[in-house]
């Protein structure tokens, strides 16, 4: 989920855990009598076949990295809240929430209502920001982005996301291909929110989190031959994945780091969660005299197929996308309708997102009078405090319902 108050946000709701049951194959045991053994083809059996209980077909790893990846998100967070320091940097007029924890208290709730820092402090930490990207040339921040939070609302969200469904994957696939998974899949999240949402800036590991989310579903597909109960594990991700998505298209919801997310990490799937047949499994670990008729070889034509596909969009869409961002192109005039994608209006929200944008109208002595373009008001600051800074009254001023 990434979010700024009353910018775009990732927010991806609690996800279910989906039980998938691997079959046990093991290979058949060899004729007690010498000499009719392996004459022939074994002949199947129409019992269930047991596994040995010496015998297992992948190994498992110590999740270690996920829960790191939780601790980096939250130090980063608390690191933010320090740099932000509401009772010395709020707006006159504003109150900081719980002022007890001192510069580590809560910016207003007109101003982040997620209990969390102001949007010049994500900023100045390295939210994403195109216009910062591109003309700044801070590519950086398609990266930083993924690491911080616009709140604690946001960051409890994300982290038990993160712990859900990240440990079950490195468990199964080791910390090597989910690390590069998670990450990867957060910078293809950021990369397409870049090029749709062009004036709001954006905060939040969701876009990784959609990728693991994604790299679940094609893991599935790539090795469907090895799972019992498929069509059913199917159907629940897909639903799953559909509700995730559906929540997106809410306001201040950054649903194009959601969508990127996802289809990098459904595509990276098909590269880093392949798994062998267990036919290939089984001659390589034989019971005592065991000598296979015909070689099998460790994957299917079409997990080949589908690692070369995936391999190639990804290299292809990653550089298409990143030229295009520091061109400055705006992917919205090449779809006029995808920002449906990210927000429906309603009768009840509007998803326009604009810039905080303020004009100084007149400043005498120790007052100041901005005017907020976006929504047309007014007010007048005393500005005796030389650390109170612009952007903040302005966020303040253009944000306060």
């Amino acid at each position: 989920m990434s979010e700024t108050p009353g910018n775009a946000s990732r927010s991806p709701p609690p996800l279910e855990e989906v039980h998938i049951k691997v079959s046990d194959h093991v290979a058949p045991t060899p004729p007690s009598d010498p000499s009719q053994r392996w004459n022939s083809e074994p002949k199947p059996t129409p019992t269930p076949l047991v596994s040995s209980p010496e015998f297992t077909p992948f190994r498992t790893w110590l999740p270690w990295l996920v829960p790191c990846f939780v601790a980096i998100n939250v130090v980063l967070f608390i690191v933010t809240m320090y740099v932000n320091d509401c009772p010395r940097n709020a707006v006159p007029g504003s109150k900081c929430i719980l002022g007890f924890l001192g510069r580590f208290s809560f910016q207003s709730l007109s101003e982040n209502p997620l209990l969390g820092p102001s949007s010049t402090t994500l900023l100045k930490m390295g939210a994403l920001d195109t216009n910062k990207i591109v003309e700044g040339r801070q590519a950086w921040r398609l990266f930083t982005c993924i690491w911080l939070h616009a709140g604690v609302f946001h960051i409890l969200a994300n982290m038990l996301s993160l712990l859900f469904i990240g440990i079950r994957l490195e468990r199964e696939f080791g910390f090597v291909r989910i690390g590069v998974l998670y990450i990867v899949s957060g910078f293809g999240g950021s990369l397409l929110s870049a090029l749709f949402l062009q004036t709001s800036i954006s905060v939040g590991a969701s876009g990784a989190l959609f990728g693991l989310l994604g790299s679940m579903l094609s893991e599935l597909l790539i090795n469907w031959t090895i799972y019992a109960n498929k069509l059913a594990a199917l159907l629940t991700l897909i639903f799953i994945v559909i509700v995730n998505l559906a929540f997106g298209i809410l306001p201040h919801v950054d649903n194009f780091a959601h969508i990127g997310g996802f289809l990098s990490g459904f595509l990276l799937g098909f590269v880093f969660l392949i798994r062998p047949q267990y036919a290939w499994i089984n001659q390589k670990n034989p019971p005592p005299g065991f000598v296979p008729a015909t070689l099998k070889p460790k994957h299917k034509t079409y997990q080949y197929v589908l690692l070369a596909v995936s391999m190639a969009l990804l290299i292809v869409g990653f550089t298409l996308g990143l030229v295009a961002l520091f061109r400055g192109a705006d992917a919205n005039k090449y779809c006029t309708w995808c920002h449906y994608l990210s927000c429906v209006p309603t009768s009840r929200w509007s998803c326009q997102n604009q810039h905080l944008y303020c004009l100084q109208a007149e400043e005498r002595s120790n007052l100041l009078n901005l005017t907020c373009v976006t929504n047309g008001r007014s007010r007048m600051y005393s500005i005796s405090d030389d650390n109170v800074l612009l952007e903040n009254l302005c966020s303040n001023l253009c944000g306060n319902n």
